[in-house]
This record gives structure tokens, C-alpha cells and sequence, in this order.
């Protein structure tokens, strides 16, 4: 049987997770997947369909994190993004909000659940350097190294 996700990769494109392709929108993954399905690119499941997959829209690695084992393709699915009448979100920012959002959540709120640490997990790699510097400009001692969050006077 073929496997039609066998779709050669070019590793010279941009793949993404539903997440980090939601994200460029301002959007959640939950939305862009459903905005996908509309498409014709997702099956019941949420799953890539055999047009996605051809039409590398989609590309399904070998491994099967659940969340991790879909990458889609940048700059096509953002195409679709665009005709359905989303805007992309401009990376400056992305990275003020987030660093607006990471130093509230480091000088604490009662009615904030979760630590800026837990947050920064969410945040695209790409953005860190800018976030810690808008960060250091706020005046927050938090900082984001790499995917592990730190306050500044803690680093290891």
C-alpha cells in the first residue's frame, strides 16, 4: 500500500505546527485547523487528508507525537489563510504582546493561574532574543532561554 504521506519534504521550506501557522494569524490552532478543514485539507479527524497531503499542503513525519508528527506548509497554507480574509499578525508585535504578557505574569496577579514560565513554553523560538530584550527594556528580570524560562537572578 502506498503511504501518500510520503510526500518528499524540502527542507528548504517553511513547515509548521497548526500551532506556530495559527500563530502568524493570531489565531489558535484550534481555529486555523477548522479554518483548514474548510478548506478540504483536514478529514473528520483533524488529520491531514490525502489532498493536503499530495498537494503538500500537509506532511506527516515518521514519528507519532500527536501534535508534532503534522507540519504545514508555510507559505501554502498561509495563501489560504489570506483568501479567507485573515491577516498576518506583524512580528513586532508579537513580541511586544508577548513581552507585555511576560512581565504582568512575572509581577504576579491573583487572578492568573499560570506563571510566566508555563506561558513562555508557547512562544516561537524565533522570538525569544527580541521578547528578553523588550523584556530587559520593561524592566523584568523574567527572561526566556530557549523553551526554559528563567528569572534572570536564577540563571543556571
Amino acid at each position: 500500500m502506498l503511504l501518500l504521506w510520503e510526500f518528499q519534504m524540502d527542507p528548504n521550506q517553511p513547515w509548521l505546527t497548526l500551532t506556530d501557522l495559527g500563530r502568524l494569524f493570531g489565531i489558535s490552532a484550534v481555529f486555523c485547523g477548522k479554518l483548514l478543514s474548510e478548506a478540504g485539507l483536514r478529514d473528520p479527524d483533524g488529520m491531514p487528508n490525502d489532498a493536503a497531503l499530495d498537494g503538500g499542503y500537509a506532511f506527516r513525519r515518521p514519528e507519532h507525537n500527536a501534535n508534532r508528527s503534522i507540519l504545514w506548509h508555510q507559505q501554502r497554507c498561509s495563501e489560504l489563510l489570506l483568501e479567507k480574509g485573515l491577516q498576518p499578525m506583524d512580528e513586532q508585535q508579537l513580541v511586544l504582546q508577548w513581552a507585555d504578557l511576560l512581565a504582568a505574569l512575572d509581577e504576579g496577579s491573583p487572578s492568573i493561574d499560570a506563571s510566566p514560565a508555563q506561558m513562555a513554553e508557547d512562544l516561537p523560538g524565533h522570538l525569544v532574543p527580541a521578547v528578553n530584550q523588550r523584556l530587559q527594556l520593561l524592566g523584568s528580570s523574567f527572561q526566556v532561554s530557549g523553551r526554559e524560562a528563567v528569572a534572570a537572578g536564577n540563571k543556571k
